[in-house]
């Protein structure tokens, strides 16, 4: 797996590589946002490591430059690495699609199982998207598609980051029940996430932004207090 890893710590940048090279990936390296966008387009990395306190070109942007993209890098996961790692700061990384947050100074052996996590969890929407053909819901209104990754509401595009559409894509295989939070954050996260709930809260908010004509009074994603999420509505 081919990991891209953009810091402007060269120091930290080498140490890194290794570590993550020792541990059997193909590693390359950017030392700012603009080479990082240009490596990025040019290699196609399986993921993303990116730091975010970067001179000119900060990580933020660099996320937000990745995730607009109209080519398959625009699902290609993020890692986040900061030295703030304030909830305000893991909140923003969420809101512009980062998959995961790691706070410097990190460890290597923490890196790699996040490394790990992620691109598991990359593989399996891949593997979703292709065997959930009857993931589809239209009521003239909102158009969702899983298998295709199509996503409309009132006819318009809508742009979902990749752990969003992993948990529409979650809630509609098991449309009309609820799903728990740990049912939730185990399929969409993964097993090392099962306390993250703020988190999935977060992505839930983020959903029924893009979604519900009123995000306060959801028609589409319900919540059983305590208990998890459904996707109701009727079925194409």
């Amino acid at each position: 797996m081919k990991l891209l890893l953009i810091e402007d710590d060269a120091i930290l940048a080498r140490a890194t590589a290794a570590g993550l090279g020792r541990r059997g990936y193909e590693v390359q390296t950017a030392a700012d946002g603009p080479a990082g966008l240009t490596l990025a387009a040019a290699w196609a990395p399986d993921l993303v490591i990116l730091d975010v306190m970067m001179p000119g070109m900060d990580g933020w942007e660099v996320c937000r430059r990745l995730r607009e993209r109209d080519d398959t890098m625009a699902d290609t996961p993020v890692i986040m690495l900061t030295a703030r790692g304030t909830q305000a700061d893991v909140i923003r990384g969420l809101t512009l699609g980062a998959d995961d947050y790691i706070k410097k100074p990190f460890a290597m052996e923490e890196l790699a199982l996040r490394v790990e996590a992620v691109l598991r969890r990359a593989r399996a929407r891949d593997a979703d998207a292709d065997a959930d053909a009857d993931g589809a819901f239209d009521d003239g209104r909102l158009r969702i598609d899983v298998e295709r990754r199509v996503v409309q509401r009132d006819g318009r595009p809508v742009h979902l980051t990749p752990t969003e559409f992993r948990l529409l894509a979650c809630l509609m295989r098991q449309r009309g029940r609820f799903v728990t939070h740990a049912e939730l954050l185990r399929e969409v996260w993964g097993p090392g996430y099962a306390d993250e709930t703020a988190n999935l809260a977060v992505y839930i908010r983020y959903l029924r932004e893009k979604l519900e004509e009123t995000p306060a009074a959801p028609r589409y994603i319900c919540t059983e207090w305590g208990i998890g999420y459904r996707f109701t509505g009727p079925l194409r």
